[in-house]
């Protein structure tokens, strides 16, 4: 069966969520070549990027971490559960921590991250991704869209350095994630299936010619945010 999050082709059933996993899978692909060692993704879910993870020859060991909460993991369950509080690790056992799509879903982002750093080796790095243009998703836990302001203010106040926040996807992109979040989880019956023809080219067009903004200003328009982050060695 193929991969959803890494084998992307654009359907009439994925119009919602192709750019934001084309985007999530363009930052893990671009951050991979820094991990090493052991590496923790935490929030895995049904681990679709252990393969890429594990193709860097720098990396030892992938181990998957997710919450005990009845979630479907597509037959791939993580290789620990946690109650969302205390990790089941050692303090310093990881070279590197990844987290894609799950900050938005912790309720004190600034407790996760200090259990992340616990985990960290000295130096160790932490991997992110969030979305930033995306409709209400896992309800109730559901909690926050990041700006990228946002995010540097936490990890600081949390002691984390060298900070990187990327943007992924531009205005064009936004643009095409609004359409087919409308005609997929918005219009029903034959609507649908007539704007889902309509747009399929449409959206394929504005991903195709979007700009990722390279910097943060007034009225930039993003879909979401990527990022790592460095544990201090002292």
């Amino acid at each position: 069966m193929k991969n959803k999050f890494t084998n992307i082709e654009l359907t009439y059933d994925n119009l919602e969520s192709f750019i934001i996993r084309k985007e999530i899978l363009k930052a893990v692909q671009d951050a991979a070549p820094q991990f090493k060692g052991k590496v923790l993704d935490s929030g895995c879910g049904s681990m679709p990027y252990k393969e890429i993870i594990l193709q860097n020859k720098k990396v030892d060991s992938y181990v998957g971490l997710d919450i005990d909460s009845g979630l479907n993991y597509d037959n791939a369950k993580p290789d620990f559960f946690w109650d969302g509080v205390n990790m089941p690790f050692e303090s310093e056992s990881f070279d590197v921590v990844m987290s894609t799509e799950v900050l938005e879903h912790v309720p004190d982002p600034d407790a996760y991250l200090l259990e992340v750093k616990r985990v960290l080796k000295p130096g160790g790095l932490f991997f992110f991704t969030v979305p930033f243009l995306m409709s209400l998703h896992e309800v109730p836990n559901d909690y926050y869209r990041y700006t990228p302001f946002a995010l540097e203010m936490i990890f600081k106040r949390t002691g984390f350095v060298s900070v990187n926040i990327t943007a992924r996807g531009g205005y064009n992109a936004a643009v095409g994630q609004m359409l087919g979040l409308w005609v997929n989880m918005y219009l029903w019956g034959r609507k649908k299936k007539i704007m889902r023809v309509l747009l399929k080219p449409v959206i394929k067009f504005l991903y195709k010619n979007d700009k990722t903004p390279k910097s943060f200003n007034k009225s930039t328009m993003i879909v979401g945010l990527s990022g790592t982050i460095l544990k201090p060695v002292l």
